[in-house]
């Protein structure tokens, strides 16, 4: 794992919903609305591998 700038753990492993600058970047790499990807955050958990499953992506 990396260090923010803060000296925090960053988990890329995972999204973080809460985030606007992550939702947008994953939305955009999986090419659905910031939406539809935190419905399927809500849905699937904030694993980044089953939020993609749930997008329909593996």
């Amino acid at each position: 794992m990396s260090t923010t700038s803060r000296g925090r753990s960053q988990d890329r492993a995972r999204v973080a919903a809460g985030q606007d600058n992550e939702v947008r970047y994953e939305a955009k790499k999986e090419e659905v609305s910031k939406e539809a990807l935190k419905g399927a955050v809500r849905k699937a958990g904030n694993s980044r591998k089953k939020v993609e499953a749930e997008l329909g992506r593996k």
